[in-house]
């Protein structure tokens, strides 16, 4: 089982049960996480990704996402980890199923992107973090070591 996997079923029914389902990437480069902002809150940092449209797979879904909000092709992807906790734009609770991913290209925020920036979460105190991405990401990165300490 991969670090704070919670429940396959998931990925392969992603139902509406009350909750938002999103798919995001864990892109880690020297240590450091790509968290990006949207226009609508520039100062509040996510994992770059989105919603899933009908019928499509998680998988296809970030492809889709990180084309349309970075210009990039996610490569080598693999299942990370699955968590919920309130979404910080919409405030709903939120299920997001996280992969991690290399980048094909330089990655520029197009589409509903505001900006991108590079994080090891030692700066949380002056970036404002959405509640998965701080609460649960970046400590399963942490004790994954893909951090840099």
């Amino acid at each position: 089982m991969r670090p704070g996997f919670v429940g396959a079923g998931i990925l392969s029914d992603m139902v509406n049960d009350g909750v938002m389902n999103v798919v995001a990437a864990a892109v880690v480069d020297q240590g450091r996480l790509l968290v990006v902002s949207k226009k609508a809150a520039p100062d509040t940092f996510y994992l770059p990704g989105g919603k899933p449209e009908d019928g499509e797979s998680p998988e296809d879904t970030l492809v889709r996402e990180l084309n349309e909000g970075l210009g990039v092709a996610p490569r080598d992807i693999a299942l990370f980890c699955e968590v919920e906790d309130m979404a910080a734009l919409e405030g709903v609770p939120m299920r997001m199923t996280v992969f991690t991913a290399r980048l094909a290209g330089d990655p520029e925020p197009a589409a509903e992107l505001a900006a991108l920036r590079w994080t090891d979460g030692r700066d949380s105190s002056e970036l404002r973090l959405a509640p998965a991405v701080r609460n649960h990401v970046l400590p399963l990165l942490a004790r994954a070591g893909a951090l840099k300490t």
